[in-house]
């Protein structure tokens, strides 16, 4: 087991955790629910460190491109200030998270968090260079934030028991850990209040 050292440099990044994503949403992540505890550890491990935690959230307007009465793939899902859109009231974000919203033109959408924000260049000028993402879901917005952020210069912790996968095709979720390791995340688990090295996902010492 290889604990993680974190320190000046180090973040933490939660995907869209919110209601519309999680049972009884209009978008719900089979066991979306369950990644909240995890997360919450999460939060406590690195605010509690005064490292920086974001939180990215979807913030559609009511006609948005993705949603199937405009020809998109998805119902409609967390609308901009609609209680769908707001982050489960289970999650302990700090006061001072950083909030980056989404996907919020009508007719350009966002799977990462990314994408259209300004992220990685707020990030930088914060002296941010390694993330440990979490958050819903693992093969969509999950994917695409890890693998935007590898290709922005981040190093980038994986921890797969804090997201979950919508699984359009059973195996989706595997599939998209799998994207995310060959491109350069590394997987981390929690283990007694602290991020260790995941080995049994080929994370190195």
């Amino acid at each position: 087991m290889s604990a993680i050292v974190l320190g000046k440099g180090d973040a933490l990044l939660i995907v869209d955790l919110q209601n519309d994503f999680l049972p009884g949403g209009s978008l719900a992540v089979p066991s979306g629910d369950l990644v909240i505890a995890p997360i919450n550890t999460l939060i406590d491990l690195y605010h509690g460190r005064g490292l920086p935690v974001y939180a990215s959230r979807d913030w559609h307007p009511g006609d948005h491109c993705s949603f199937s009465a405009q020809g998109g793939p998805w119902p409609p899902h967390c609308v901009a200030d609609t209680e769908g859109a707001h982050f489960s009231a289970a999650l302990r974000l700090p006061e001072n998270a950083v909030v980056v919203s989404k996907a919020v033109s009508s007719v350009e959408d966002a799977y990462s968090a990314f994408n259209g924000t300004g992220l990685a260049r707020s990030m930088r000028a914060d002296g941010i260079t390694r993330l440990a993402v979490c958050g819903l879901a693992t093969d969509y917005c999950v994917l695409n934030t890890v693998l935007d952020g590898i290709e922005a210069g981040f190093q980038v912790f994986l921890v797969p028991e804090a997201t979950r996968a919508v699984e359009v095709a059973p195996g989706d979720g595997d599939r998209a850990i799998a994207r995310m390791l060959a491109a350069g995340a590394v997987p981390v688990r929690l283990s007694a209040g602290r991020l260790v090295a995941d080995l049994a996902l080929g994370a190195q010492p």
